[in-house]
């Protein structure tokens, strides 16, 4: 019969490192689990490594297959992690459960991840570190989070929560995306009109007016260089090509940290949409700590998984801070306050589930009620982007039909 290695955590916390006799590495980890360890590296000892053949079948550790290495839709990622737990409630041993989930998959990057995680597990390997190897596709959030569910033998429960994670991270990402389709639509169809304006309809009024020899009104002469600039001086490349500058200076912006921090400073600052994205990384970070420690996961661990998935500069250093004050002893509240980063309702929850241990519940509540704050932010900015946007065209259609006419009218005035 086969030995297997492995390495547990007893109920007291202390890690345990044995052998025990399985004819499978799963009947090794029902075993571990009756004795009343939490297992978390289960390898088969002795087991010889071969060569991968073409099909992707081995008899040892696996190399990673080609074609692994690009991203998954979160779409897709939320529903194979929904069957996993499904499977695994039901269950299943894990590595029937990823081969069932490999045959159910469409051809393409999560199937042959699929397929080289399960080959993995079945050369002893723990489904956390094979997930681990593929970042793209399971993030550090996830793998961390399996690896919780595997020592704590809930995988199931913990794949469901993570679902629930990524379901309701999606949603907010489309409220916020959602409520700046209309305003960006508006923009570049009013943009395209006036482009058209200045270069077609302007330069004929310009021939107009040099007829009628007469001085012209001030307004009119703006509008006439206005054109001309954007006809004969670059102005239609510099126009165009502008927000691409733009776009690219941002970028390289935020290669360094400090870059990545004044910007993400800069965004906070910003009227409506600064309080949404302000209130969407609280939402976020509270949502993923109170995940991770409802998983299980060490604090310490657990903030620096939330730190490096914040996804703003400002609050992953305010999660640092955070993470150095546990070190020393001390709580999270108070290093959130002086970062004043987060309003004091978030910074008193946090303190208060400090002291009844239950800070996973209080962190999801607040993560919940952030949630519905965006909610009705999103919705105040797309009742005020609509006046907003008729004003500011109504100005430039005013000041372009002011500046064409009013020349016409003094010549009508002249003639009088």
């Amino acid at each position: 019969m086969p030995t297997f290695q492995y390495e547990a955590m007893d109920s007291m916390g202390q890690e345990v490192k044995d052998t025990i006799e399985a004819l499978s590495s799963d009947e090794a980890l029902s075993k571990i689990r009756n004795m009343g360890l939490y297992p978390t590296k289960v390898k088969e000892k002795g087991a010889r490594r071969v060569k991968k053949d073409k099909a992707g079948s081995i008899g040892g550790a696996p190399k990673r297959v080609r074609g692994t290495g690009g991203k998954v839709k979160l779409k897709i990622l939320t529903q194979f992690t929904r069957q996993l737990s499904t499977l695994q409630d039901a269950g299943l041993p894990i590595l029937r459960s990823l081969r069932i989930l490999e045959e159910q998959q469409k051809p393409g990057t999560l199937k042959r991840v699929v397929c080289a995680v399960a080959d993995d597990v079945e050369a002893g390997t723990t489904l956390s570190e094979a997930m681990a190897k593929y970042p793209k596709c399971f993030s550090n959030l996830y793998s961390n989070m399996v690896a919780a569910g595997e020592a704590g033998g809930v995988l199931d429960l913990i794949l469901n929560r993570l679902a629930d994670f990524m379901e309701k991270s999606a949603a907010l990402k489309r409220k916020v995306v959602g409520a700046m389709i209309y305003p960006i639509a508006v923009l570049t169809i009013a943009f395209s009109i006036v482009m058209g304006i200045m270069t077609f309809v302007v330069p004929k009024f310009q021939t107009i007016f040099a007829d009628m020899g007469s001085e012209l009104p001030a307004v009119t002469k703006t509008l006439l260089d206005i054109s001309d600039w954007i006809m004969n001086r670059w102005g239609w490349a510099i126009i165009l090509f502008s927000p691409i500058i733009i776009i690219v200076s941002i970028k390289l912006l935020r290669l360094s940290a400090k870059g990545r921090y004044y910007h993400d400073s800069a965004n906070l600052k910003i009227p409506v949409i600064g309080q949404i994205l302000g209130k969407t990384s609280i939402s976020r970070f509270a949502r993923t700590l109170g995940t991770l420690v409802s998983a299980g996961v060490p604090i310490l661990d657990a903030l620096r998984i939330t730190s490096d998935t914040s996804g703003n500069e400002v609050y992953r250093v305010a999660l640092l801070k955070v993470l150095e004050s546990i070190k020393k002893g001390e709580g999270m509240a108070e290093p959130l306050r002086k970062a004043k980063v987060c309003d004091s309702l978030v910074t008193n929850m946090i303190d208060v589930g400090e002291e009844t241990g239950e800070l996973d519940k209080m962190l999801s509540k607040v993560a919940d009620n952030y949630d519905d704050e965006v909610d009705v932010l999103v919705g105040s900015l797309v009742s005020l982007m609509e006046p907003v946007l008729v004003i500011f065209l109504g100005v430039i259609c005013g000041f372009i039909v002011i500046a064409l006419f009013m020349p016409m009218v003094k010549m009508i005035e002249d003639l009088g």
